[in-house]
């Protein structure tokens, strides 16, 4: 039976968090990660589809302070045209490579990178998304001098670059370019769109598209679009080898299998926190209660092992 994969690449699989994102170090990112999807395409049936989504956290936050630095010379751009350059940008990279990849194997695949809107919820949480690089509490306490309005928020418990900057994060609601994405994945095509959980949007007078300056959940997001496309199987790949509970404590454990009633609870209890591993958690189990069939969080570099149901955190509805 034909089946449909939604991958939702974390932010390691284009920028690594020690790195300072230079153009030869995002493409070096991207030729790896782009190996792991050559191994899942390979071992693809004809009518099986792939699609991508992916995060862009650390490019719009870097690219928000070339904006800010530059802004006595050039005119910034407003955070919704910055997450549309970023969309660009790493759909760009992701596309050229993984042709390049699968070429190298023979594989006669066409991949497209589709930019994309989504209408989001008008009513928004207190800031949580981290944008930006991992920052030091010496580098924070600078760009608070520079820079009061900012908000920031440590995302790991321990180390000494473990603060990002946060910004509001609403709902997912709509993704505007439905029909287009669908058409093309029912063509056979491999599609990377969503990016940075897709350009957010706002509809004035019930008719017309509006930017808002805020970020969208890439995972989030990423579930509408497998809700969108009728995946079977929502991959979330990300830079730990499992699920964890207290994590970065000496009591962390690792789960193989998570239930969704699981996941609920340990949700609620504060397991899985709200900048880092909560969304993923959180889409997971949407995707599983909207009628998809398996979900796994795993490592990037065991995807295909992930998919065949030995690595990762498998998670399903009962």
């Amino acid at each position: 039976m034909a089946k449909r994969i939604l991958v939702a690449l974390g932010g390691n699989a284009i920028k690594k968090r020690e790195e300072k994102g230079t153009a030869k170090q995002q493409f070096r990112n991207c030729k790896k990660t782009c190996k792991s999807l050559a191994n899942i395409i390979s071992k693809m049936a004809k009518d099986d589809r792939l699609i991508i989504t992916h995060g862009n956290g650390p490019q719009v936050g870097n690219l928000m302070l070339q904006q800010e630095e530059a802004s006595g010379i050039i005119p910034p751009q407003p955070l919704d045209v910055v997450i549309a350059m970023t969309q660009g940008q790493i759909g760009y990279m992701l596309q050229q490579t993984l042709i390049n990849c699968l070429r190298k194997r023979g594989i006669d695949k066409s991949v497209c990178t589709i930019l994309n809107e989504v209408i989001v919820a008008r009513s928004v949480e207190e800031a949580d998304k981290p944008v930006g690089n991992l920052l030091t509490k010496e580098e924070v306490m600078t760009m608070k001098e520079e820079h009061p309005d900012y908000l920031f928020k440590k995302v790991y418990p321990k180390g000494k670059r473990v603060w990002r900057r946060v910004l509001s994060s609403p709902e997912p609601v709509v993704i505007v370019e439905s029909e287009a994405i669908r058409r093309v994945v029912d063509c056979g095509v491999i599609v990377i769109t969503s990016g940075g959980g897709g350009i957010p949007v706002i509809l004035k007078n019930q008719s017309r598209l509006v930017g808002v300056e805020a970020i969208v959940d890439k995972d989030l997001a990423g579930e509408r679009l497998a809700e969108l496309v009728n995946a079977d199987i929502f991959l979330i790949l990300t830079d730990i080898d499992k699920v964890k509970l207290d994590f970065g404590l000496s009591k962390e454990r690792d789960l193989d299998v998570l239930s969704v009633s699981e996941a609920k609870k340990f949700l609620e209890e504060g397991y899985f926190p709200e900048g880092s591993m909560g969304p993923k958690v959180e889409a997971c189990i949407r995707f599983l209660e909207s009628g998809g069939k398996k979900a796994v969080i795993a490592p990037l570099d065991k995807a295909s092992e992930a998919l065949e149901g030995s690595a990762g955190t498998h998670i399903y509805l009962k």
